[in-house]
């Protein structure tokens, strides 16, 4: 399959191939809860796994747990246990993190500047679907 310039021929990577390993990096950081732990950590506050859940409104345990695990090996986050007990952990942004974080932060406020001219077009569109979905009535 032909995806225009083929980087490959100079050192790099093609993002359009199933085999790219960028790919990898744009699933993780394409999901919803790793946009939303980014810009909660955004400010450089550490912040331990109960604030995270509390802060993210609907996160599960199980969900919040997967992705601050793959934030971490991904290098976009830190993760520092204290010798306390009951153990006390903190997550932080990397200098990488803190990097996408910003690129996060400019979809999150985009989306926010944009909010009504969205939910204008998902009402038009959602009036158009609803329409084409009603058959004309038969008239005999």
């Amino acid at each position: 399959m032909d995806t225009g310039f083929d980087l490959r021929k100079h050192g790099g990577v093609e993002i359009f191939l199933r085999d790219c390993p960028t790919r990898a990096v744009l699933e993780v950081i394409a999901s919803k809860w790793t946009m939303l732990v980014l810009v909660a950590l955004e400010d450089g506050r550490p912040m331990r796994f109960t604030e995270l859940r509390r802060r993210l409104d609907g996160v599960t345990q199980k969900v919040l747990t997967s992705t601050l695990r793959a934030l971490e090996r991904e290098g976009l986050l830190a993760r520092e246990v204290y010798p306390t007990v009951p153990p006390r952990v903190e997550y932080r942004l990397t200098g990488l993190g803190r990097e996408m974080g910003g690129l996060i932060q400019g979809i999150t406020d985009w989306s926010q500047a944009n909010i009504d001219a969205i939910r204008t077009a998902r009402e038009e569109f959602d009036a158009r679907t609803a329409e084409a979905a009603d058959p004309a009535p038969v008239r005999r």
